[in-house]
């Protein structure tokens, strides 16, 4: 199944055949309109397991497989559902992350709305404000996380080595150290390069084409390969938006740095700034 849908192509399913997910950061915007018949899934409480410590696994850690598989159950979500998840920034937000985390379960049938809630709006596709309460089933089957992950330890020996490659997907000013409106030091991981996950999209908001996404991406990992590449952002929800590009290109998977700067940071560890 590719891993974006059109508005369109949402509009054209029934609505019985697939459970529709609200990612959009804040109860109160789910609460205040939403696609019709989505169901809310929050950052803090569903997608991560956040610790008091940040330089513990960063801001938004992931949950335990464990945890998580009593999540998606608690939704409704079994192995042959077709998921749909959505949220109001053109999957930069939640709805990247929540792919990933459902692909890296194992599920097959996931994919995200194309332009996001904006855009399935300007289609046409209904809205509503009245919370949705699913109907829950047994725990998800799965025991470990299934796509490649790589720790801070791990991140850091591939930004050194000349034969790999990792991507900091954040603003140009972020990873330039030129601002930092979120964690406590500016700046980037030495040996990282800059590609914000901004340039996957086209002046509409909407995903560029396979082609494009592939082009962009075979030319930065040229050297390395697409086997040798880490991802990673903040706090590793924004890196999930280009692991989604990658795919809708038709490109492997890179590793995962879920700890990403907000976890490097608050470790005492090296910091570059400027190009």
């Amino acid at each position: 199944m590719k891993p974006l849908i059109t508005p369109n192509e949402l509009s054209a399913l029934a609505p019985s055949s697939y459970i529709l997910v609200d990612t959009s950061f804040g109860l109160a915007n789910y609460e205040t309109n939403h696609l019709k018949a989505a169901i809310y899934a929050d950052l803090n409480t569903d997608l991560s397991d956040i610790h008091p410590n940040p330089a513990q696994g960063g801001r938004h850690p992931l949950p335990s497989p464990e945890q998580f598989a009593l999540t998606l159950g608690k939704w409704g979500i079994q192995p042959d559902t077709h998921v749909i998840v959505y949220d109001n920034k053109q999957g930069g937000m939640s709805a990247a992350r929540f792919w990933w985390m459902l692909r890296a379960a194992g599920h097959k049938k996931i994919q995200v709305i194309d332009g996001g809630f904006q855009a399935a709006v300007e289609a046409g596709f209904p809205t509503e404000s009245d919370t949705i309460t699913p109907t829950p089933v047994a725990p998800y089957p799965f025991k470990e996380w299934q796509l490649p992950l790589a720790n801070m330890a791990e991140t850091e020996a591939a930004a050194l080595d000349p034969n790999k490659t990792v991507i900091d997907v954040r603003e140009r000013d972020r990873y330039l150290g030129n601002t930092e409106p979120i964690d406590l030091i500016a700046g980037h991981i030495p040996g990282a390069i800059n590609i914000p996950f901004a340039n996957n999209l086209d002046a509409t908001g909407r995903f560029k084409s396979p082609e494009a996404l592939k082009e962009l991406y075979e030319a930065i990992t040229e050297k390395s390969g697409q086997e040798n590449v880490t991802v990673h952002c903040g706090s590793g929800v924004t890196a999930c938006h280009t692991l989604l590009a990658l795919a809708h290109a038709g490109l492997s998977m890179p590793k995962l740095y879920v700890g990403s700067w907000s976890e490097w940071s608050r470790n005492d560890k090296p910091i570059a700034t400027g190009e």
